[in-house]
C-alpha cells in the first residue's frame, strides 16, 4: 500500500484518486504505525511554505517525515512537498525541513520567455523535462513528454541531486532526488499518461526494491 501524508496542506484526494485509478491500493493517513507499515509513502503539497511548515510541526509529521527517511522508506515529495525538503524557501523566509541540502527561490518577474516577453508566475501549465540523469521515475516516459506545474518558486538543491529540469525563463530544478527518494515540482496525478506512469513507476519500485 501507498501512503499518502496527511497533514491538512495537499492535494492528497487527488492523488488518491490518480492511484486508484491505477489499482494502486493507497490511503491518506497521518498515523504512524500506517505510513511505517506502507511500502511508500508520498508526500504532497499545494499553498505557502511557512503555513505547511506549521502544519506539519503541529501535527508532529515533520518528525515522522524525518524518521521514515532516515529508516529507507521510499518516499515522493510533490510540488509544494518537493520544496520544503529542502533548507530554506525564499517565501516568508521559511526555514524547512533541510532533509537535503538547498533553497526554493521565486521566480524573478524580469525573467523573459522564449520570445522576450515576461514570463508569467505562476508558472502554471504543461511543460517538458529535460532528463539530466537517469532515474527509476522516469522509465518508459517519453523524452518529450510534457507534465502539469502550477508554482511560483523553484527548487535549487545540490547538483547532484537534480534529474531532470524544466525552463521557465530560467533552466529550475523539477525532479530530484536519488534512489528510493524522489521530489517533483509538477503534479503527477494531473498531467495526464505521462504523469500516471511516473506514479506507477514509484509503485513498482516500492513493491520490488
Amino acid at each position: 500500500m501507498i501512503a499518502i501524508l496527511d497533514y491538512e496542506a495537499g492535494n492528497q484526494t487527488s492523488v488518491r484518486r490518480a492511484l486508484e485509478g491505477l489499482g494502486i491500493p493507497a490511503a491518506i493517513t497521518r498515523n504512524p504505525e500506517e505510513l511505517g507499515a506502507a511500502t511508500g509513502v508520498i508526500f504532497p503539497g499545494v499553498g505557502a511554505a511557512g503555513q505547511a511548515m506549521g502544519m506539519l510541526q503541529r501535527t508532529g509529521m515533520d518528525a515522522v517525515l524525518r524518521t521514515l527517511i532516515a529508516d529507507g522508506k521510499p518516499l515522493l515529495g510533490v510540488c509544494l512537498g518537493c520544496q520544503i525538503m529542502l533548507e530554506r524557501s525564499e517565501e516568508n523566509n521559511t526555514p524547512t525541513l533541510g532533509i537535503e541540502k538547498g533553497i526554493c527561490r521565486r521566480f524573478d518577474p524580469a525573467l523573459k520567455d522564449e520570445e522576450g516577453q515576461p514570463i508569467i508566475i505562476p508558472h502554471m501549465g504543461w511543460n517538458s523535462l529535460q532528463a539530466k540523469q537517469k532515474s527509476t521515475l522516469l522509465e518508459g516516459i517519453h523524452p518529450a513528454a510534457e507534465f502539469y506545474f502550477v508554482h511560483s518558486y523553484y527548487t535549487e538543491p545540490a547538483p547532484e541531486l537534480v534529474i531532470a529540469t524544466t525552463t521557465h525563463g530560467v533552466e529550475f530544478c523539477s525532479i530530484y532526488g536519488r534512489e528510493g527518494f524522489w521530489a517533483v515540482q509538477f503534479h503527477p496525478e494531473k498531467s495526464g499518461a505521462a504523469g500516471l506512469r511516473l506514479l506507477r513507476n514509484f509503485y513498482t519500485y516500492t513493491e520490488t526494491r
